[in-house]
């Protein structure tokens, strides 16, 4: 959880998890049709919103909407009660964590990656963010544990693994909001359900 600042108005953390789309349509630049259209929903603070779509069927671009890579053509998006527009990008994007379905890892340590999400995050909340991503007990059996080196891409891990640690460093950085595209592809369904469980707990702890 976080803090965000509209204007010289700070949100409190109950608020500012709040995402809502209202009539939200988008055509891209030269393009003859709308890639979104009539989308509205609301997302309240600790709550899980799936979106089950086929290939292309906007759903990467519905995840920019909100971070702002993109600005609807019709309707609103609303952060907090606010529209988004009112954010800036980098205020915007600081409370935000995206796990996108190809792990990107950097060579480094394990340590060094995760704080990647947060500079200043300590050993126990890092190890904190891999129990719940469910990647501890791999990291904890590696020569160096969290000094373990990573190489250029984290190819010294499995798929699954390197997965597993981009969430973890998502959690790290202690979001407002975490978004999962198509994160768990590459899990098997024993870990993807654990997973799903420890992010689930997370959310109803008080």
């Amino acid at each position: 959880k976080g803090s965000m600042k509209y204007g010289n108005e700070e949100l409190d953390d109950e608020k500012a998890p709040q995402v809502s789309f209202e009539n939200v349509a988008l055509k891209y630049k030269g393009a003859g049709d709308y890639t979104l259209r009539d989308i509205s929903f609301n997302v309240k603070p600790g709550q899980t919103v799936g979106v089950i779509r086929g290939t292309g069927s906007g759903k990467t671009t519905l995840i920019n909407l909100i971070t702002r890579f993109y600005d609807a053509t019709e309707g609103k998006v609303n952060l907090a009660g606010k529209d988004i527009k009112s954010y800036t990008e980098k205020t915007l994007r600081k409370h935000i964590s995206i796990v996108p379905q190809k792990a990107v890892l950097f060579s480094g340590s394990v340590r060094d990656n995760m704080k990647w999400g947060n500079e200043n995050a300590t050993d126990d909340e890092i190890n904190e963010a891999l129990k719940i991503a469910d990647a501890y007990d791999f990291v904890m059996a590696k020569e160096g544990e969290l000094d373990y080196k990573l190489t250029s891409g984290g190819k010294n891990l499995s798929g699954g693994q390197r997965q597993r640690l981009t969430i973890a460093r998502a959690l790290t950085g202690r979001p407002g909001i975490l978004i999962l595209d198509d994160s768990f592809s590459v899990l098997d369904a024993l870990t993807d359900a654990k997973l799903r469980g420890n992010l689930d707990n997370m959310n109803n702890r008080p």
